[in-house]
């Protein structure tokens, strides 16, 4: 077993596991990242990607475990499991294992050895994304998980919605800086709101870090305003876009589309429906839809039956419980490992 403490993870004298396979495991050191991927290749797709980038250095603050399993001294997998202050209710774990060491049991044993690192106040509770149709869906199946979500990024095409009529509406089309307080807080309670699957903790200042400071390639965000009460009168946010593609180029822009949550329901997919429209009058734009944003599923759903937008790639996100050892987890990209 692991010591939980990483310092002693590095010790010289610390004896290496084994596994079933023959694979040696130790803990995650810099450098493995360009190990690993000579051995893996390129990722798949941008989820893929972004899965990848949790491998790295265990920690206590935030707590993190990160093991490689090697091969005559080669890396050829990798695991991590680890909490975030975001979702505070489930733990997450990711691993993949290079294509000719799979279906051998490597990820589940790492998946063990990470389990036994987890301290006893930590919430075991876990969660885990993969690809729809991959082998690592039965991986999950077989260690306790069961599906709770799934996520589609989806291409919608240029005038694939007819424009609304603004001029003749009590909605109004306008720009809006990044660092708007107003938009930061709808922002923060959109992404609250769509996560009650996965309880999370947006705050402000979470939101301005993680979804529109600069840093995260937020370029520019258009809203639509309720302008029914008149000049005088607050115009609140309906729906927001934020775009995250910088230069026009004739790949997709990628936009995080959103709602005001206090919307009934039939409203927020006008307001969705309208901005969406509007956003990809002339380019195509990218979009993520989870099942619980019921407004743009709708939405992109009748597009999809339409031929007017097609689906990217889609994500699967499982869950196990307390009850069968939980933990959050995502095995991206590979079949059972």
């Amino acid at each position: 077993m692991l010591n939980s403490h990483p310092d002693h993870l590095e010790a010289p004298d610390t004896p290496s596991l084994t596994l079933d396979s023959g694979l040696t495991v130790r803990p995650w050191r810099d450098g493995d990242d360009l190990k690993l991927l000579e051995v893996w290749g390129d990722p798949e797709n941008p989820m893929h990607h972004q899965d990848r980038g949790l491998l790295r250095p265990s920690s206590n603050d935030p707590w993190s475990r990160c093991i490689v399993a090697e091969h005559q001294g080669v890396p050829v997998a990798a695991a991590t499991i680890f909490r975030s202050s975001l979702h505070p209710d489930r733990l997450s774990f990711y691993a993949e294992v290079a294509q000719e060491h799979r279906r051998k049991g490597v990820a589940a044993q790492l998946l063990q050895i990470l389990e036994a690192e987890v301290p006893n106040c930590a919430v075991q509770s876990m969660k885990s994304r993969v690809a729809k149709g991959s082998a690592a869906q039965c991986f999950l199946k077989d260690n306790g998980f069961a599906k709770v979500q799934a996520s589609r990024q989806i291409i919608v095409q240029p005038g694939a919605l007819p424009l609304p009529d603004l001029e003749n509406s009590d909605q109004d089309l306008q720009d809006l800086a990044t660092g708007s307080v107003e938009l930061t807080k709808l922002v923060a309670d959109f992404y609250n709101a769509v996560h009650e699957w996965d309880r999370a903790e947006m705050t402000l200042g979470r939101a301005q870090q993680m979804l529109l400071a600069p840093e995260t390639g937020a370029s520019g965000v258009v809203v639509l305003r309720d302008i029914s009460a008149g000049e005088d009168a607050p115009a609140p946010i309906l729906a927001f876009a934020i775009s995250y593609t910088s230069e026009r180029t004739d790949a997709p822009a990628d936009v995080l589309l959103g709602w005001n949550p206090e919307l009934p329901e039939d409203e927020a997919e006008t307001a969705v429906r309208n901005l969406l429209a509007l956003v990809a009058a002339r380019y195509p734009v990218s979009v993520e839809v989870d099942d619980s944003m019921s407004p743009l599923k709708t939405v992109t759903a009748e597009l999809l039956a339409s031929g007017e937008a097609e689906v990217d790639f889609e994500a699967l996100i499982y869950a196990r419980d307390s009850s069968a050892s939980d933990s959050s987890a995502s095995v991206g990209g590979e079949p059972p490992q």
